[in-house]
């Protein structure tokens, strides 16, 4: 069991001040479509992904593995249909030590989220479940709402938005 991670200290404002000249895409901004479900509000490290739709068997698999601090990034096709991750899986991510989820689609049990000492960003809350159909890929290339996530990125969310870089970013 690890313990609860420690609130990053990082500005995403000031992360978009430093690379708002960026053209080469090695720094990008998600839209401003998520909300904050999790436990912890700011959170950052290297991504690892899902790619699936509707059906969160690898979504389980990623959060019941070693997180080691990473952020699970779940391309969800922006899918408002089922929930991909509840309580359950956000404990799990918690326990076992990843920093964050961010879901490019729904999530339900609200009160367990914010119980769980994990960071969650969502679309949107939904409380019907997926069917476990043991489908999706992990640790591809993603599209999450238009913006290219890769597995090996650095994610940094805080309460002003998220940003995702091809490398560490400096605080």
């Amino acid at each position: 069991m690890s313990a609860a991670p420690s609130s990053p200290s990082f500005s995403t404002c000031d992360f978009c001040d430093v690379h708002k000249g960026d053209m080469s895409g090695a720094f990008r901004v998600l839209p401003p479509v998520f909300h904050s479900y999790g436990g912890v509000a700011a959170f950052a490290g290297p991504v690892s992904t899902v790619k699936c739709h509707e059906d969160n068997t690898q979504v389980k698999a990623a959060v019941e593995s070693p997180g080691a601090g990473r952020v699970l990034v779940v391309d969800g096709g922006g899918s408002l249909r089922r929930a991909l991750v509840g309580g359950n899986l956000a404990a799990a991510a918690a326990r076992n030590g990843w920093a964050g989820v961010v879901v490019d689609g729904c999530v339900r049990d609200v009160a367990e989220l914010k119980a769980a000492a994990v960071g969650l960003c969502a679309l949107a809350l939904m409380p019907l479940p997926t069917e476990r159909r043991g489908e999706g890929q992990r640790d591809v290339a993603v599209q999450i709402q238009g913006v290219w996530v890769r597995p090996g990125d650095w994610l940094y969310a805080d309460a002003d938005g998220i940003v995702v870089s091809a490398q560490p970013l400096v605080v």
